[in-house]
């Protein structure tokens, strides 16, 4: 595993880390992951370990978060798009990989920019605008009000399974490097809902959506709404379920990546 890095258009120095079978086809698409809110690159190590034996790999970290440049602004849907476009760019065709923010971001990607370099999307554990809507929360408030102990309390939550206190401690110091308006910036994009349904919807080319049981209803009605989405319901795992349960992720993306 290496990092690299590049600039964007508007000057921000972004970190990557990639990773490479020693031997891949000319055709083997990269997989590119987009990593959450506030979450580093490196959150996606079994995928970058554990993918990389077949297919070339790529993470990125946004602006602001993991080994990336922590600009003044950008924290909006459309630069982050943007720096998505200018890391998918740097490869002949990927299949993105968006988690969580991450997700969002990859269909606004699309949206924007367009899919010449996707041959497919897969989506973990977002909310894309289909029924029913999430509660409601005060997550945005008790950050503005207690920031530590918010993200102490997040970062818990996203993992069903016992993880090493350093690398609680390692996510929380790394999403503390973002400004505070920032982070909430980012949790605060102002398209309604149905934007993200409709791009999935109009998005032609396979889609994978792998969710918890939080958003199983919302991927039963996508699978309706939109014939040929394949949908992986991950029912023991927290939010971070590639973490979780990381063989399991493993050999799904990898048979839906074979089955292009």
């Amino acid at each position: 595993m290496k990092s690299i890095y590049f600039k964007t258009s508007d000057g921000v120095r972004l970190h990557v880390l990639e990773a490479r079978p020693d031997a891949a086809s000319a055709q083997a698409p990269v997989l590119a992951f987009v990593t959450g809110w506030s979450m580093p690159a490196a959150i996606w190590e079994a995928q970058l370990g554990g993918l990389s034996a077949k297919f070339p790999t790529a993470a990125l970290d946004p602006r602001g978060q993991g080994m990336s440049e922590v600009p003044a602004d950008g924290y909006t849907v459309e630069r982050r798009a943007r720096d998505i476009a200018e890391f998918v760019a740097r490869y002949p065709r990927v299949v993105l990989i968006g988690w969580s923010l991450g997700a969002l971001e990859a269909l606004h990607y699309v949206h924007a920019h367009g899919d010449a370099h996707v041959l497919a999307l897969v989506l973990v554990d977002s909310s894309v605008g289909e029924q029913p809507k999430p509660p409601e929360g005060r997550f945005t408030q008790n950050l503005a009000t207690d920031r530590q102990t918010t993200l102490e309390n997040f970062i818990q939550a996203i993992f069903r399974s016992k993880r090493p206190p350093a690398q609680h401690q390692a996510l929380q110091q790394g999403a503390l490097r973002m400004p505070l308006q920032a982070s909430i910036d980012l949790l605060s994009y102002p398209q309604p809902r149905e934007h993200w349904r409709d791009i999935a919807w109009a998005f032609q080319k396979p889609l994978l959506y792998v969710v918890t049981p939080q958003f199983a209803a919302q991927a039963g009605n996508l699978q309706r709404n939109r014939p040929g989405t394949r949908v992986e319901v991950f029912h023991q795992a927290g939010h971070a379920l590639f973490v979780d349960e990381p063989q399991r992720f493993n050999t799904l993306i990898e048979d839906f990546v074979r089955g292009l």
